[in-house]
């Protein structure tokens, strides 16, 4: 109890009754895969447009990433990590520029279209000389004959370089050299600019330049050969890890789709194992392009049977954003988005089926009711074409032969409400283990299961069927409560989708009456 050794009054704040338990999100997905620039650790995005100013446009027919992306945000989805994989060999470019270092916030040659140009800052002190210095970018998403070009003459034009105009410049001006400035020029550059981070180009400190000097980046490196290490992207210093290894830390737990384009293999069978060690995560899963024997198809037998996975065919056809032509794409990007629009508009517990794909103009292979009657069971959610209804993704199934956990929606829900308690019960650790906290933490939980059964997702007419908290001596042991074991049992029933509509008719005869 506290200690009180004068009179007086004294004011205490206690805390009664059950803490609220928060929902996390599960609409926020990672993707992983190839993309123009940008940085190699992961970094949210939250329109496709944010993706193109860090990450690039489109740039490979066999990079699908940025399609991906956008067919994301354009299903629904919302919150995006990007974490960008390369080859071991790739290099960031560089230069020095008036005795400062710029290099590149990632890797590769794209980098070589960003010019650089440092001059005095604008602002003047009383003597009229300038108090810091002037950093700006200018970036060209395609290769321009002016680069560099005559800032001096775009200046005296009214900002407009001679030919090309750049796809995006940024301005950074009056920058310090003194550390202790909030406009220091460490602090104000690195991590604010899209395309280079700067520092003293030597052991000595850098001095405010006394004209203006422009250069462009060089000797960036692409290595475009993407192997099983490269998406991994083990370190073991937690600041160079990338891939898979950096979405596993802490700072990315929001993070509850995860998603590699058209990836081999090995690399899913990567994404479904680490969302089964993270066991707050769900893996979507592309086809093969070009599976014109649907048959053959049984991803439970050549990927991975788990329940924490979803996979989806055929491949979609969209619209190229770059020339209009007919591209062919992995589903799998959309199918992220709709995941984000069901659970947005309706929750975590809804399939996210039968739900149109936007942007698909057709699909690969037409997939037929028989067809699909061989895919269903297997684990493969189609997508198909119905006339009059347009391209729908048509089964919410995910890759576990246990029919317990064969529902996408089931998975889930699981998910949310297992990561919900986790995270908001962080406070009970090292509180005293006695029927006070028992009945509290059972308070606590109740409350949320009640709020998710009344918004549906639980089954059940009454609240005691639909779940069931149990805490307490029929839970623990004298020897789980002498080595601080706190046992909750928590029964759930989710809603499971109605995957077969049956509708009987029969034929009524009119009986005689007398």
């Amino acid at each position: 109890m506290p200690e009180y050794l004068a009179p007086g009054v004294y004011v205490e704040e206690i805390e009664r009754g059950p803490k609220p338990i928060e929902g996390v999100a599960t609409s926020t997905a990672a993707f992983l895969g190839a993309t123009e620039l940008g940085p190699s650790r992961p970094r949210l995005v939250t329109s496709f447009s944010e993706y193109m100013r860090y990450f690039g446009d489109i740039f490979s027919d066999s990079a699908f990433l940025p399609y991906s992306v956008r067919a994301f945000f354009d299903n629904g989805g919302r919150r995006a990590y990007i974490a960008r994989i390369s080859g071991a060999n790739a290099v960031a470019a560089n230069v020095d520029l008036a005795g400062f270092a710029l290099t590149a916030t990632g890797v590769g040659t794209a980098y070589h279209r960003v010019q650089a140009r440092i001059e005095p800052g604008t602002t003047r002190n009383g003597a009229g000389d300038p108090v810091g210095f002037r950093l700006r970018i200018w970036y060209w998403s395609k290769a321009a004959p002016n680069i560099p070009y005559d800032v001096q003459a775009a200046d005296d034009a009214g900002g407009d370089p001679p030919g090309p105009r750049p796809n995006v410049t940024e301005d950074f001006d009056d920058l310090s050299v003194d550390p202790a400035s909030p406009s220091y020029f460490e602090k104000r550059v690195n991590g604010n600019s899209a395309f280079v981070e700067i520092e003293a180009a030597g052991a000595a400190p850098p001095q405010l330049p006394g004209g203006a000097t422009s250069a462009v980046l060089a000797d960036g490196v692409d290595d475009d050969v993407l192997t099983l290490p490269s998406f991994l992207g083990d370190a073991q210093d937690p600041n160079q890890r990338r891939g898979l290894a950096a979405l596993a830390l802490d700072r990315y737990r929001d993070v509850a789709i995860v998603h590699a384009p058209a990836a081999a293999s090995d690399v899913v069978q990567a994404v479904i194992t680490h969302c089964e060690r993270n066991r707050f995560r769900f893996a979507v899963v592309d086809s093969e392009a070009d599976q014109a024997d649907a048959s053959n198809l049984d991803p439970r037998t050549t990927l991975r049977d788990s329940t924490y996975a979803s996979f989806y065919y055929p491949w979609i056809f969209v619209s190229d954003p770059r020339s209009g032509a007919r591209r062919k794409v992995p589903p799998g990007g959309a199918v992220c988005g709709i995941y984000a629009l069901t659970d947005n508009t309706t929750g975590v517990w809804k399939a996210p089926a039968n739900e149109v794909v936007a942007g698909a103009i057709d699909i690969e292979y037409e997939v037929t009711t028989g067809t699909q009657e061989v895919l269903n069971p297997r684990g493969v959610n189609a997508i198909r074409r119905f006339p009059g209804r347009g391209i729908r993704v048509w089964g919410a199934r995910t890759l576990s032969s246990d029919p317990l956990w064969k529902y996408t929606n089931v998975r889930r829900l699981f998910i949310f409400l297992e990561a919900s308690i986790y995270y908001s019960t962080q406070w009970v650790v090292f509180e005293p283990n006695d029927p006070r906290l028992w009945a509290r933490v059972q308070q606590t939980i109740t409350l949320f299961l009640r709020t998710q059964w009344r918004e549906g997702a639980l089954f059940g007419e009454k609240e005691e069927e639909a779940f069931r908290v149990v805490v307490g001596r029929a839970t623990m042991t004298e020897d789980d409560i002498l080595n601080g074991r706190l046992i909750v049992e928590i029964g759930i029933a989710p809603v499971r989708p109605a995957e077969f509509v049956i509708f009987r008719v029969y034929q009524q005869t009119q009986e005689a009456t007398s």
